[in-house]
C-alpha cells in the first residue's frame, strides 16, 4: 500500500532555513491499524506524524497525531503542517480546513503571505507546588512560579516560569531524570524581542524536546494575556531549533495561533 506523504516545517523562525518544528503528514485512503500508524511515526522519528482521511463533506478531514511513542490528543504544529499541505496542494476548496480530532473540531484559515490561523481550545492551568525532582532535573536555576496544567495526553504537565529569557535558552535538563518523574514541562519567561519565549520538554510523551509546540501555547497564551494585559502577542520558542508564532485571544475558551509552514519534502509512504 502506498500513501502520499510530506514533511512540513511548521512555525519556522522567519525565513531562516532548518528552523521550526518538522511534522510528517500522511494522507490515508483507507484505515490502518494503530500499530501501523505508530510504526510509521517511529520510522519517521519526528516529534509528530499526522494522519489525514477525507470525510464526506467539503474541506473536512479526520485527523490523528502520533509521536514515536503514543497517540496524542492535541498537536498544534502537525495540524498547521496538515493544513498548509492541503491548501498548497489544492485540496481545500474554501477558505477554511476543518479537522475532526480527539480534541473536537479544529479550524484552520488561510491568511495572507502563506500564514495560517488555527482556532484551538485553551488548556487551563492553576498555581501549583514545585516538584523537587522536576526542578532538579531542569537544572540549577529555580523557577519564579510553578503551574499545574490540565492533562492533555494522560501525563502530568507543569509550566515553570523563569525570570529571564537567558535562563530558558540555557536550560539543559537531565532528560532521563525528568522522564522518571513522568512530567512534561513548559519552561517560559519574558522575551527580549518577543513578548514571551518558551521551550517544551516532553519525555513522558516520547519527545525529549519539541522544537515549536503549538499545544503548549494553548496554555502559554492565556497566561501571558493575563500577565501582560494584552490579547495579541508575539511568541518565540528558543531551543536548539527555534521558531515563532503569534497568539491572539479567540472566542470564550479558545485561542488563535498564527504562523507559517515550509514544505520540506514530498514522497510516498509504503506499508
Amino acid at each position: 500500500m502506498e500513501f502520499p506523504y510530506a514533511e512540513i516545517h511548521a512555525f519556522p523562525d522567519g525565513q531562516a532555513p532548518h528552523t521550526g518544528n518538522p511534522a510528517g503528514v500522511v494522507m490515508l485512503h483507507r484505515d490502518l491499524p494503530d500499530a501501523d500508524l505508530l510504526g510509521v511515526a517511529q520510522s519517521n522519528n519526528l516529534s509528530e506524524t499526522a494522519y489525514l482521511k477525507a470525510m464526506g463533506e467539503k474541506d473536512q478531514w479526520a485527523l490523528r497525531w502520533f509521536t514515536p511513542g503514543l497517540e496524542v490528543e492535541l498537536c498544534g504544529h502537525a495540524t498547521l503542517a496538515s493544513a498548509a499541505w492541503l491548501f498548497e496542494t489544492g485540496r481545500v476548496i474554501g477558505p477554511e480546513a476543518r479537522f475532526h480530532t480527539l480534541s473536537g473540531l479544529l479550524k484552520v484559515t488561510a491568511l495572507e503571505a502563506g500564514r495560517y490561523q488555527m482556532d484551538f481550545p485553551q488548556i487551563g492551568f492553576e498555581p501549583g507546588q514545585g516538584d523537587a525532582a522536576v526542578i532538579a532535573a531542569m537544572g540549577e536555576t529555580a523557577p519564579e512560579a510553578v503551574y499545574e496544567i490540565e492533562r492533555v495526553h494522560g501525563n502530568r504537565y507543569q509550566m515553570l516560569v523563569y525570570a529571564d529569557e537567558a535562563v530558558v535558552v540555557g536550560l539543559n535538563p537531565d532528560i532521563k531524570a525528568l522522564a522518571a518523574t513522568r512530567t512534561n514541562v513548559i519552561a517560559t519567561a519574558p522575551g527580549r524581542v518577543s513578548d514571551f519565549v518558551s521551550r517544551f520538554f516532553g519525555p513522558a510523551s516520547g519527545v525529549d524536546e519539541d522544537p515549536v509546540t503549538g499545544s503548549a501555547h494553548c496554555t502559554l497564551a492565556p497566561y501571558w494575556f493575563d500577565r501582560l494585559g494584552k490579547t495579541a502577542l508575539k511568541a518565540r520558542q528558543v531551543g536548539p531549533r527555534p521558531g515563532a508564532l503569534d497568539v491572539r485571544a479567540g472566542a470564550a475558551g479558545r485561542v488563535l495561533l498564527v504562523g507559517s509552514a515550509k514544505r520540506y519534502l514530498d514522497g510516498v509512504i509504503r506499508i
